[in-house]
């Protein structure tokens, strides 16, 4: 019985050294990362060399990341919105709460959750894997070598702008994305005769407080931030390698939206506890 238990014992420890070596490498590699993250995000907040460039490339990022993201983050929106209004009317239906409550509900969804969140959970496969792919593949064909041959401080010309754009746009997709969000809320309830457009609308100005509005918009700043400093240190540190491009992307969008949500449960934890 003794000699069965050791070789047990030491079965189940040969056994369990792989399952604990790959764990030790994980959490090593997650405060590596962290700390190259924050040199890198301190190299990338120096001042500008020349402010004219850094203004030229913020405005091309800003349209990169508004206009070209416009139609996918509207016609998401329209589909929560409307899905949220039908759901709920299937929930209320035969109930003694008001069907005008529909209304309010779409309303508070919208502008507490699913406007910042899944807007920027979208965002971050988009945005923040094209980001990575670019800065990937200037790494990879020398290009960010040669710029700091040239004296640029590539960290600060290639990520700044990214980050002031992504903080200064993502949060208008979102407002417009809370706005088309109760327009799909409509379209899906009043045409369809689940109720009247004055009790839709009553349901809209119901019980507002226009600190969920400043929720939505702390939540959009920091997800911005988020998914654009997460894309950017993938990219800018990518290896030789189409298969290392990939996963730089792949790993940009993954690590964006588990930071995403989490900082969504303390937003969530912090400001309305």
């Amino acid at each position: 019985m003794g000699t069965r238990l050791i070789a047990e014992t030491i079965i189940f420890a040969t056994s369990s050294k792989p399952v604990l070596r790959i764990m030790f490498s994980g959490i090593v590699q997650i405060f590596t990362d962290f700390g190259r993250w924050i040199l890198l995000m301190r190299q990338a907040m120096q001042r500008p060399e020349k402010w004219s460039m850094y203004w030229k490339e913020t405005v091309r990022q800003m349209y990169d990341i508004g206009i070209g993201s416009l139609i996918i983050v509207a016609l998401i929106s329209i589909f929560m919105g409307a899905v949220a209004a039908i759901q709920f009317a299937y929930q209320l239906s035969g109930q003694l709460i008001p069907i005008w409550y529909i209304g309010y509900i779409v309303r508070d969804l919208a502008i507490l959750e699913s406007a910042p969140t899944i807007t920027c959970l979208v965002l971050a496969g988009k945005v923040g894997s094209n980001m990575a792919a670019e800065l990937g593949g200037m790494r990879q064909k020398e290009h960010i070598d040669a710029m700091e041959i040239m004296g640029v401080n590539t960290a600060s010309y290639l990520i700044m702008p990214k980050l002031v754009a992504a903080v200064v746009v993502i949060p208008l997709l979102v407002y417009v994305s809370a706005f088309v969000a109760m327009i799909g809320g409509f379209l899906a309830s009043v045409p369809t005769g689940v109720m009247t457009t004055a009790e839709y609308t009553r349901g809209l100005l119901a019980f507002y407080e226009p600190y969920n509005v400043f929720i939505m918009s702390v939540k959009s700043v920091v997800f911005a931030f988020i998914l654009t400093a997460v894309s950017t240190y993938q990219g800018y540190f990518v290896k030789i390698g189409s298969i290392e491009l990939g996963k730089a992307s792949t790993q940009a969008v993954v690590v964006s939206n588990i930071l995403i949500l989490l900082a969504d449960y303390i937003i969530a934890l912090v400001m309305t506890g």
